[in-house]
């Protein structure tokens, strides 16, 4: 039988979802149209608690405020556009969204450079156009024509990536409900339940900015990097321990002191602080996505090349030199970290060792 690598989050928590919907009916939550989860058990479903006496997991820590935010703004007309650095999460609070309110996070527009207006909107199948004329059936919806049709949440990533006079195209759809389609002489107007949730990044800003019209169609919501060192080593350990479940592989005893390290050293970097040492920042974001990353390729490299099923110093100091070493000045500025803190701190000397071999 095959496994999905990831499946859709609708998937996974198929049954906190169930249970969410007995929640709404038996207290008479209010719903928008065709919302399969009341706004308050959407908060519930991302944000963790407790219904009817059940756990409901935390799947977005740290940022109830702006989840509720986000929540509210969907129950309006207005689109929502979570905007943030790189590793934030914007694109797995997009997905929890869409899975709790539409039962459906699998619209999906991806942003890219060379995206053309017949993506966003719809294209034409010419085989058909060739052979029986141009109707309603040569055309080819995308996930925004569907979910305008079923009154469902589409998700475009990476919106800022997308040329501007393609971003231009959602306009019409935000402002007025509806899509033109010219060769058919038709619209389409959008059913109730309908709207769009774009992410973009803050490392973007500057090459697709959102023209005046189209930022005033949407709610922003910022997401940023985490605040506190619990609250990012909390985010860090929950993937791991997912990670670990999909791969059956045992969570070595040694994980949650590698993933404390770990933290602590990107939250040094990223900060440009150490103590009171000041530092220099290297070019990567050193986001908790990049540090899932790490913790998670050291505990694979215990499990299939080591002799030891613990992590060692040299399985994260392989990841470390990967994500902190992006630009050639990188390098130095890894480095003069190394010389001026970790050096210092005897807890760390095995680390600073793995690394000198490979920095």
């Amino acid at each position: 039988m095959k496994e999905q690598i990831k499946p859709l989050a609708e998937q996974r928590f198929e049954d906190e979802i169930r249970l969410l919907q007995a929640w709404d009916e038996a207290n008479q939550h209010p719903k928008p149209p065709r919302w399969q989860l009341s706004p308050k058990a959407v908060v519930r479903f991302i944000c963790g608690g407790e219904v009817n006496g059940q756990p409901i997991q935390c799947k977005y820590f740290g940022a109830d405020r702006q989840v509720e935010v986000a929540v509210a703004t969907l129950t309006t007309d207005r689109a929502l556009l979570l905007y943030g650095p790189p590793g934030t999460g914007k694109s797995t609070l997009s997905e929890l969204l869409a899975a709790g309110i539409s039962g459906n996070s699998q619209l999906i527009v991806q942003g890219t450079a060379g995206i053309s207006e017949e993506k966003v909107l719809y294209e034409w199948d010419y085989a058909h156009r060739l052979s029986k004329g141009t109707d309603i059936n040569a055309l080819v919806k995308t996930p925004i024509f569907r979910a305008m049709e079923d009154g469902a949440i589409a998700r475009v990533e990476e919106l800022t990536r997308i040329p501007s006079d393609v971003q231009d195209a959602l306009i019409t759809i935000l402002s007025e409900k509806m899509m033109p389609i010219p060769e058919l002489n038709e619209v389409v107007m959008a059913n109730r339940g309908f709207n769009i949730i774009a992410t973009a990044n803050d490392k973007d800003k500057g090459v697709n900015d959102l023209s005046k019209a189209l930022s005033r169609r949407f709610n922003t919501v910022r997401l940023e990097l985490p605040t506190d060192a619990e609250t990012e080593t909390q985010i860090v350990r929950s993937n791991i321990d997912k990670l670990c479940r999909g791969q059956s592989l045992p969570v070595p005893t040694n994980t949650d002191a590698e993933i404390r390290r770990v933290v602590k050293i990107f939250r040094e970097l990223r900060e440009g602080q150490a103590g009171t040492e000041k530092l220099e920042k290297p070019s990567a974001t050193m986001s908790p996505a990049e540090a899932i990353s790490v913790v998670s390729q050291a505990i694979n490299m215990a499990a299939y090349l080591g002799d030891n099923p613990q992590i060692d110093a040299s399985h994260i100091a392989n990841g470390l030199e990967g994500v902190v070493v992006k630009e050639a000045e990188d390098r130095q500025v890894f480095r003069n970290y190394l010389d001026r803190v970790l050096k210092t701190r005897a807890a760390d000397r095995d680390l600073e060792a793995a690394l000198r071999a490979i920095v």
